[in-house]
């Protein structure tokens, strides 16, 4: 790649940081508690921007060093934080955010690419289950130290791209004849989505074990 393009796209890279600044600037003086909403908004923008900065990073070193898309994500994903098990039958995903809402227009590629690649990879190092007939359990852990008003409707949220990188290696088919959909909301450290996907038949169970030990928004 030449030297003049690489420069303009680092110099419209530096645009959007500044976008992103200003944002967050924003976001440091807003008060949540008497502006929840325009906080949400201007969090979200801030959030956004710098997905999208990430995603034209990785562009561009893809097109102007010898990198190749495998090396970086692997480094991406445990940027991410994203953890996969496997174990009594249930597969666990843990992804390092909130899933965002479906009316927002964002590029997926920043956790998709990486989860894809996270399951890529733990496929060819351990035995993967297939399901035929299952449930797949999202669970938006909330960060206890904000306030509760955060908390989103089940409806606004996009789960559809995860659930096609999921099914791709784990499912038969993500159609509502073989796979039920569960959502439940609760209260952590910090945010964060949890996906488990299970047989039918293991999920009264998985219920009853999230009860035990998890503490959900209608405690408070």
């Amino acid at each position: 790649m030449e030297r003049k393009i690489i420069s303009k796209r680092i110099g419209s890279i530096l645009d959007d940081l500044s976008r992103l600044n200003n944002a967050l600037y924003a976001m440091d003086t807003t008060d949540i508690q008497r502006y929840p909403d325009n906080y949400e908004v201007l969090s979200m923008d801030a959030a956004l921007r710098a997905e999208s900065v990430a995603c034209r990073l990785r562009h561009l070193i893809y097109a102007s060093t010898g990198i190749r898309k495998a090396e970086y994500l692997t480094s991406a994903q445990s940027a991410h934080g994203i953890e996969i098990t496997y174990e009594e039958g249930v597969l666990s995903v843990s992804l390092p955010s909130l899933l965002p809402k479906r009316r927002q227009r964002q590029n997926t590629e920043f956790l998709l690419d990486p989860l894809y690649f996270a399951m890529e990879q733990y496929a060819r190092e351990n035995t993967l289950p297939h399901y035929r007939d299952c449930v797949v359990c999202f669970t938006q852990v909330y960060d206890q130290s904000l306030p509760t008003r955060r908390v989103r409707d089940y409806d606004n949220l996009e789960e559809k791209q995860l659930l096609d990188v999921l099914a791709t290696f784990v499912m038969t088919d993500d159609c509502g004849l073989l796979c039920d959909a569960y959502n439940t909301a609760v209260l952590g450290e910090k945010d964060c989505t949890r996906i488990s996907i299970m047989e039918k038949a293991r999920f009264p169970l998985w219920i009853s074990e999230q009860e035990n030990h998890l503490k959900t928004i209608s405690d408070f």
